[in-house]
């Protein structure tokens, strides 16, 4: 591989209201040698940077084109209503898309949010991000029905939000260029996953999990040793034990047993077979 090949770092790219910061601890802890940058762009910008190779993936807003992209989806936003804090709104824990009918909803440029027709009564023009359109909330030109995470990330103190029933919803995924899924693709997206070091597809295993194979493989060698021994032992002992029971009577064995009448009777002739009537 020559140095061009190389990669400096794993380059992440991340859209506004994703907060990377768990996979990112979890890069730093497991692959400390290759420093993860984080790149952050906007929802449109996104796909082009990927294809462009401006970054090695990507979190992203669904849909993505997956002729040239691979995407895996991660999970669902829920869809809320930004207004401002003393709307009549506000005073109620849930809205219904009809509950939008008399208000003028903006529909920022950058909005990921799949609408079929979008709520309520539109704004002579569109702002250009969601973060204009915050501001027109603010100013009381409207409401914005967003991702709770953008809503989170655009707070101000004198806006809330609430639950968007009836709405689309955005979905994040992570996603890289189809014709460059490398090794430290694959190590992300383990870690995206929640797979161990041990689990990760494609990665050779660590020298702990190989030393850990070893001493699985040699238990059983100890286990058969082990048990020679013990054979061994009671060969040895069953015989001393007999010896010194036979020893009381001076002799072993069968010729003990068939003798043992004439010595205790001390006449020398043979007694008749004990349990046995003449």
């Amino acid at each position: 591989m020559t140095d061009s090949q190389v990669t400096p770092s794993f380059r992440l790219a991340y859209v506004p209201g994703v907060t990377p910061t768990k996979w990112v601890r979890i890069w730093n802890e497991r692959r400390p040698e290759m420093p993860l940058t984080l790149v952050a762009v906007s929802p449109g910008e996104a796909f082009e940077l990927l294809r462009g190779g401006g970054a090695d993936a990507g979190f992203v807003r669904l849909p993505v084109d997956r002729t040239d992209l691979s995407a895996i989806p991660l999970y669902t936003e829920t869809t809320v209503v930004v207004i401002p804090k003393d709307h009549v709104i506000a005073a109620v824990d849930e809205v219904t898309v009809e509950d939008l009918a008399d208000e003028i909803v903006l529909h920022p440029l950058d909005d990921t949010l799949p609408w079929e027709s979008l709520p309520g009564k539109s704004a002579n023009e569109r702002p250009a991000t969601t973060a204009d359109a915050v501001e027109l909330v603010a100013a009381g030109v409207g409401v914005l029905a967003v991702p709770q995470s953008l809503a989170r990330l655009h707070h101000r103190k004198d806006l809330t939000y609430r639950p968007l029933t009836q709405a689309p919803e955005s979905r994040v995924a992570l996603s890289w260029p189809e014709d460059a899924t490398t090794d430290l693709v694959e190590d992300f997206i383990g870690i995206v996953r929640g797979r161990t070091v041990n689990s990760s597809r494609g990665r050779t295993q660590t020298p702990a999990a190989s030393a850990a194979d070893q001493s699985k493989r040699k238990s059983p060698d100890k286990g058969g040793a082990r048990g020679k021994q013990t054979g061994q032992t009671g060969k040895a002992g069953k015989p001393g034990k007999t010896g010194g029971k036979n020893a009381k009577t001076g002799t072993t064995g069968k010729s003990a047993r068939s003798g043992s009448g004439g010595a205790s009777k001390g006449g020398g002739k043979r007694g008749k077979p004990r349990g046995r009537r003449p």
